[in-house]
Parts: C-alpha cells; sequence; structure tokens
C-alpha cells in the first residue's frame, strides 16, 4: 500500500455510526441534514511557525485543530454534522501522527462531529493543517453577525486573555512573575474549549454572535460593520483569565481586548432576555458576562468603571501582518 494510504488507514480511518452518511474512503463523503435544517459550512487553516509551535504537542494540536472549527458552528448556533482533514507534512512520523490522530478524534466523539474524509500531500516546509467542518441550524434561529440590534445587552462567554499572555511568555516578549500561571494559559492557548453547548442553547435567544479568535475588540468589529451599529464595552467589566491581574494594566488590556485564539462567544441579545441566557449558561455550564451594550451609533466605545475613555489600540491578530 502507498504510504500515503496506509497513513489513512492507520491513524484517520474510523468507523462513523450516523445513519445516512458515508465517511472515509470513497470518493466524496455524504450526509443529510435533518429535515428542516440549514448546513452551516466552516473551514481553518493551521500553520506551522503561524498559529502553532513545531514543537507544540501533537496530541493538543490535533484537538485544536478540530476546536477552533466547532467554535464557528457554536457561534452560528449550529450542531455539528461531520468534519474533513487536510494534511500537508514534510514526513510520515507515526508517533506523531497517532497523537494528533487521537487528540482529534477524542474531541470529534465528543462533540458528535465524524471525521468524512480528507486529503493527505507532502509539504516542502512545515505542517500545514485544514480542517472543514459542516453542521447544520434552523434558519430562522442562525446567530448571523449582522443581527445586532441598539439596545441590545452585550455579553461575553468564559474568560479572556489566558491565550494571548501564554503566547507573549513563550515568544520571550513579556516577562511575567514567577508564580504567575503560564501552564494554565499555555492549556488555553493550546487545548481551547469550542462552546458548542452555549451556541446551540443561544438559538433564539441572542440576536447576533461570533466566536473571539483575533481579540475581542476586532470580532466584536466586524458584528458592529455588518449590523451597522456600535457598542460600549465597560472595560472593568471583562472576566479576565487568572493570573492576569499580575500584569501591568497596558499589558492586561492588550490580552483582555486584543487577544486572539481566545474561541468564547460574543454575543447580543435582547435586555429581556438577560434571566434566559443566565440559564442557558447554567445548562451549557459555562460562565457569561454582560460587559456593555449595542448602540446606534457607529464605532466601539471602550470606558473604564467610572465611564471615562480607554484609548483603543486594541487591533487583535492579523496573519497578513503578525
Amino acid at each position: 500500500m502507498a504510504p500515503e494510504f496506509d497513513l489513512i488507514r492507520r491513524h484517520f480511518t474510523w468507523p462513523v455510526t450516523t445513519a445516512g452518511t458515508l465517511g472515509v474512503g470513497d470518493d466524496c463523503a455524504l450526509f443529510l441534514p435533518p429535515a428542516g435544517r440549514q448546513v452551516a459550512v466552516s473551514t481553518d487553516l493551521l500553520v506551522e511557525g503561524r498559529h502553532f509551535f513545531p514543537d507544540v504537542d501533537p496530541r493538543a494540536l490535533g484537538h485544536k485543530s478540530l476546536a477552533v472549527n466547532l467554535s464557528d458552528l457554536a457561534a452560528m448556533g449550529a450542531q455539528p454534522a461531520g468534519c474533513v482533514l487536510g494534511l500537508a507534512l514534510p514526513d510520515i512520523d507515526h508517533d506523531w501522527l497517532a497523537a494528533f490522530a487521537a487528540g482529534f478524534r477524542t474531541l470529534s466523539e465528543r462533540a458528535g462531529c465524524p471525521l468524512l474524509g480528507g486529503d493527505t500531500t507532502r509539504s516542502l516546509s512545515g505542517r500545514t493543517i485544514s480542517v472543514t467542518v459542516f453542521g447544520h441550524v434552523d434558519p430562522a434561529q442562525a446567530l448571523r453577525r449582522d443581527a445586532a440590534r441598539p439596545g441590545d445587552d452585550l455579553w461575553v462567554s468564559g474568560r479572556l486573555g489566558a491565550a494571548h499572555a501564554a503566547l507573549q511568555v513563550m515568544l520571550e516578549k513579556w516577562s511575567v512573575p514567577a508564580d504567575a500561571p503560564v501552564l494554565h494559559w499555555r492549556e488555553a492557548l493550546e487545548r481551547p474549549e469550542p462552546q458548542l453547548a452555549l451556541g446551540g442553547r443561544l438559538a433564539g435567544l441572542a440576536h447576533a454572535a461570533i466566536d473571539i479568535s483575533d481579540g475581542l475588540a476586532q470580532d466584536l468589529g466586524h458584528i458592529l460593520a455588518a449590523s451597522a451599529c456600535g457598542a460600549r464595552v465597560d472595560c472593568a467589566l471583562l472576566p479576565a483569565a487568572d493570573g492576569l491581574q499580575m500584569l501591568g494594566e497596558a499589558q492586561r488590556l492588550e490580552a483582555l481586548l486584543g487577544g486572539g485564539d481566545v474561541y468564547q462567544l460574543c454575543f447580543t441579545s435582547a435586555p429581556g432576555q438577560r434571566d434566559a441566557i443566565l440559564q442557558a449558561a447554567a445548562a451549557a455550564d459555562t460562565q457569561v458576562t454582560r460587559i456593555g451594550a449595542i448602540e446606534p451609533q457607529a464605532g466601539l466605545r471602550l470606558v473604564d468603571g467610572q465611564g471615562r475613555t480607554v484609548a483603543d489600540g486594541f487591533a487583535g491578530f492579523d496573519h497578513f501582518r503578525a
């Protein structure tokens, strides 16, 4: 058997138990969304040296490769149906592949997102990973970016800033106290948890949503642009990851507002839905925090606890500028 097909057979051929679904082993995958549901599709690339360090734990990388895509489904209020995986590898390292596949498969099975197919090829440089996920959503309840309304509450799930703090420490750009929880921060960077349970429960409750991949300020800006409105964010209310209080104020705000790789949800909803939002978060075993409001005038206003303007220099991540 050719090395490529042996690689697929050994590491990525898993049984698919979903009725009506055809997985790995044919020219195309086949699946059928439930009646009345619309297909949701998202794809992401992870490139060695850009999105992950060469020495990252391959099991964690397998997890993250799928997690960042599942996070997009969560942001639409969609449920997973399956995924395909593309790998460009400089060589075949079966130990690395076994660990990567184990991390990918564990999350795949936990999320109900079976691997349906994909492709492998030789890379002339580092590793590149491409994942496309398929899901389904009630089209009347999809959490689109263009649905925010003036007067809406503005919420975020989870806590912010850990992944950015980890990256800055690993790049030796930040010096932090010896007792800073760097390992905890690095876990957030390398093993993010997609908020699928919360996203599914927000469908029909929230108006607009986005997952925070490139920084809260930048990603919220996409909602504001699509919805032709603005927002006020009270920086004193931003839910910070453990240990960020050890940082200087400028570093802390950079991590909270500009830090990427968060994969929590930023969403808007009517004030009358506050109790329902908190109940949905409790059912999903997830923290949510109300951090501001949507405003009719364009632009993002950042204010401190006394209502004073905070300078906005938090550009977020850009693949072609970083």
